[in-house]
């Protein structure tokens, strides 16, 4: 009988991060399958940043692993991490565009340190980056020439540049105003309905959890470690630990605003 269950393409085994004597996170485990998007949430200080930093190998854990399509992305062939590190597409809070550079240079960056593509092609491949975020016509214009949601999409254009198979988001709607955030999300959607890429995205807005999440793992500080996983409707509805429901359904901690008598 065959297994339709989708193969991991990021496997995390208890993994531990620790900035000298402050633990962040301990023996955390989870997969992500592909063509999955899996959201990783969880309040302030949780370490949801802090965890997607140690997916694509930007800090080297304490003790535990992770493994992108079978290769420990802690090691030290620098080859190998290169050759891994191809298929990873990953935008930060700010879009982390070059202000100095057009958003046609700023995408052509991973092109020309990556491959080998002569110059015409490259510029035939970040008209079609941009035009798939819909910033065809801006080519030519510089980051402080367009609105931060503008920024959002140039920097998502140059996450795809070499086409990954798995992208990373960190908290892509910070800053976007609601039209914006929820546009963003659709965007999000039709990358990974119609390419089939894999997706993991640290953020906190809830809408766009319930809007584009197929699962969802939620961090908590003081647990320093995965408290719940699973679809994000079910955990609103039907979870049985308070930290999760209050999350999910935006309610303050038991006694926090009340007066001390």
């Amino acid at each position: 009988m065959a297994n339709d269950t989708p193969a991991p393409v990021i496997v995390v085994d208890q993994l531990t991060a620790r900035f000298g004597d402050n633990t962040i996170f301990e023996r955390v485990s989870f997969q992500v399958n592909q063509g999955e998007i899996l959201v990783i949430l969880g309040g302030s200080g949780c370490g949801k940043s802090t965890l997607l930093k140690h997916l694509i190998g930007l800090y080297q854990p304490a003790a535990g692993k992770v493994l992108v399509n079978g290769v420990n992305i802690n090691t030290n062939d620098e080859r190998l991490l290169r050759q891994v590190r191809t298929g990873f597409g990953v935008l930060f809070q700010s879009g982390a565009l070059f202000g100095s550079m057009t958003l046609a240079q700023n995408v052509s960056l991973p092109l020309y340190e990556y491959t080998d593509l002569d110059s015409d092609v490259v510029e035939l491949i970040v008209k079609m980056k941009l035009g798939l975020v819909s910033l065809s016509g801006y080519e030519n214009h510089l980051p402080s020439e367009i609105s931060g949601g503008m920024k959002k999409r140039a920097g998502l254009a140059r996450a795809m540049a070499l086409d990954p198979t798995i992208l990373f988001f960190d908290e892509p709607s910070a800053g976007l105003d609601p039209i914006t955030s929820a546009e963003l999300d659709i965007l999000i959607k039709g990358i990974n309905t119609g390419m089939g890429t894999t997706m993991v995205i640290v953020t906190h807005e809830l809408e766009s959890i319930f809007n584009i999440a197929h699962r969802v793992i939620m961090l908590d500080k003081s647990a320093r470690g995965i408290i719940a996983s699973g679809d994000p409707l079910e955990l609103k509805e039907h979870s049985d630990d308070p930290r999760v429901l209050n999350f999910f359904n935006r309610r303050p901690a038991t006694g926090f605003g009340q007066q001390v008598t």
